[in-house]
């Protein structure tokens, strides 16, 4: 007897709809370029000895008529305009980092117990012993000083004293100067100084203890020429070389690390 049931009609296996691409990610927003501004900005304490000096330069030139004398008033002019410029700066962000809070040459980097100005522990940076990178600043750099990192700051204390060559190391312990403690948000504080040299005859501040500061914002000023020092408290180590130019505000000169990572630099 012959099978008249018919064949069953073929399977037609599902149509697999190809997977959506992935999204291509977006592309980061381009950073605008960066452009030299000229002439800088000058600090505004600097205006009233820029207005003097070119009153002098036209008195010298229009009314006494000495020449002489008026062209060197007016180098004196451009000189203390460059004195109190107050150029922008970028300051690197990262964890821990430490920046330079003056422009300059990093003079010397030794180990020293903490200055007993802001030893301790209610307001100052500790006790024990701490990487002291010092930073001379000549009569031709900028004098606009800056904080290290961000923070509160804890203390600031001002000492009277002499006036001796700011690169000598007694410096640190005879003349004028003025302490600033800042405490990061981590619980790190980082005492910096400024010092008094032979030609400077005041420091300045321009903020005030309890206030908090920004890594890289003006502290202070010091007129006219001097040096800052630096205390790097155990567990950061300096990232400069003594010769190497300092940059207030933008050179990293202090990061996390173990004793011993000190860099040294080669004149050339």
């Amino acid at each position: 007897m012959n099978d008249t049931t018919p064949p069953e009609p073929p399977v037609t296996p599902p149509v697999t709809q190809p997977a959506p691409a992935a999204a291509a990610p977006a592309p980061a927003p381009a950073e605008p370029a960066a452009t030299y501004k000229f002439p800088p900005s000058i600090h505004p304490d600097g205006n009233k000895f820029v207005v003097l000096a070119a009153v002098l330069t036209g008195f010298f030139w229009f009314i006494a008529d000495w020449n002489i004398l008026g062209w060197l008033s007016a180098g004196l002019t451009v000189w203390t305009f460059a004195f109190f410029r107050d150029p922008a700066r970028v300051t690197p962000e990262g964890a821990g980092l430490v920046v330079s809070p003056a422009d300059g040459l990093v003079s010397q980097i030794m180990e020293v117990p903490a200055p007993r100005e802001i030893s301790g522990s209610e307001r100052g940076i500790g006790e024990g012993t701490f990487t002291r990178v010092s930073i001379f600043m000549s009569v031709f750099d900028v004098h606009v000083n800056r904080s290290p990192i961000a923070g509160t700051l804890r203390d600031i204390v001002y000492v009277p004293g002499k006036f001796l060559n700011a690169e000598l190391d007694k410096a640190s312990e005879h003349n004028e100067r003025q302490y600033f403690v800042v405490e990061g948000a981590d619980g790190r504080r980082i005492g910096f100084t400024q010092i008094a040299g032979l030609v400077a005859r005041r420091i300045i501040k321009f903020v005030n203890t309890g206030e908090s500061v920004g890594a890289g914002q003006r502290v202070g000023l010091i007129r006219f020429g001097s040096r800052v020092d630096v205390f790097l408290p155990a567990g950061t180590v300096p990232t400069v070389a003594v010769g190497q130019r300092a940059v207030a505000g933008e050179t990293v000169i202090g990061r996390p690390g173990a004793p011993g990572e000190r860099l040294r630099g080669v004149s050339q």
